[in-house]
């Protein structure tokens, strides 16, 4: 098999976040296939790069406003590589550049914003916004548009039919080795449930402590581990609680997971929900909205409409916490051999 030359572009590059994690992991398994794998970033935030990885740092940009700093950050991309030309090149972005053949679309489409009533989009912001986000998927250069969801691949269908042709069935995250839960004994007043999500709003935990609260009336020793957040920003959403909850923050979650009897996310937007996967490597019972990309491959009463009332999500907690849910587990080295297999069939 020869080996290929791949430059995947992402600002922040270390095993931090979701779209930085994609790019870290398969990096680091395209590397160990053999391949040449470059990094183009901003910073790497990690002690030391993967093995036979190279890392490029182009230095960082004010982070706001962030089309301003998505266009910087092009620049300096576009800069790069034509100082430092290569033939047979692959340019796989994760990011609002101008110069690849290949992007992975983590997010919902900014493209959503023609749905507001016209008087909501007078914006520069706005129109600057529309305009990285059509160059990305539309550029005259892009082979092949990778959504990381379902989800994602049917909104950018809806707001970009024009790539119709360029737009792959969707890969979707891997997960890493993750401590498995151990099928323990749940008391009938107990149990801890557990959320995860540094961008809690988007993520859903205010209706998360809503429904927790709920079932704690039937189970009033029952414990909420929440991850993420700086306890600082969301402290105000417990003035009401007496205990019963624990704020850890910004952690690895990696060895937090086997402690949860649940794992609760009533997203109210989430692309593909990576800790619900995660969760799931782990054996830990899940319980979503949803408006999350996995939803799918989740079992139907592993997943609520996200305007369910609160006692029925309460109800659908008591039915799953605590249940010795299979561990279920899709590798990194998997996702990278179908972005190799991309790669090929586009550029054949």
């Amino acid at each position: 098999m020869t080996a290929l030359k791949i430059v995947l572009v992402v600002r922040r590059y270390g095993p931090v976040g979701g779209m930085e994690r994609y790019v870290w992991e398969i990096s680091r398994e395209m590397a160990v296939l053999g391949h040449h794998v470059t990094i183009l970033c901003e910073q790497l935030l990690a002690g030391a790069a993967p093995d036979q990885v190279q890392v490029i740092e182009l230095g960082c940009v004010a982070p706001k406003p962030r089309w301003l700093a998505h266009l910087r950050f092009s620049a300096k991309v576009s800069a790069w590589l034509k100082a430092n030309p290569e033939d047979k090149r692959i340019v796989h972005s994760h990011e609002r550049t101008g110069v690849h053949q290949f992007t992975t679309f983590h997010g919902p489409p900014f493209a959503a914003v023609k749905n507001k009533p016209w008087w909501q989009r007078i914006s520069p912001r706005i129109y600057a916004n529309l305009w990285l986000e059509k160059r990305e998927v539309c550029g005259p250069q892009v082979k092949a548009v990778i959504p990381n969801s379902p989800l994602i691949a049917n909104a950018l269908r809806q707001y970009y039919p024009a790539i119709d042709s360029q737009l792959t069935t969707p890969i979707t995250p891997g997960v890493a080795d993750i401590p498995a839960r151990d099928n323990r004994p749940l008391s009938s007043d107990g149990g801890v449930i557990g959320f995860i999500g540094k961008e809690w709003k988007r993520k859903g935990l205010d209706i998360a402590i809503q429904i927790v609260a709920e079932v704690r009336k039937q189970r009033p020793n029952l414990m909420f581990m929440v991850v993420g957040p700086e306890p600082n920003d969301i402290n105000h959403l417990f003035q009401t609680w007496d205990g019963g909850f624990q704020l850890l923050g910004e952690t690895d979650s990696t060895p937090i997971y086997a402690s949860f009897d649940l794992l609760l996310h009533p997203a109210r937007q989430e692309p593909y929900g990576m800790v619900i996967a995660e969760a799931r490597a782990a054996g830990v019972p899940v319980l979503v909205s949803d408006a999350c990309g996995i939803a799918g491959e989740l079992e139907h009463a592993a997943v609520l409409n996200l305007h369910t009332d609160i006692r029925d999500w309460a109800k659908a907690v008591e039915k799953r916490i605590g249940l010795q849910a299979v561990a279920t587990r899709r590798s990194w080295k998997t996702v990278a051999e179908e972005q190799l297999d991309c790669y090929r069939q586009h550029l054949a």
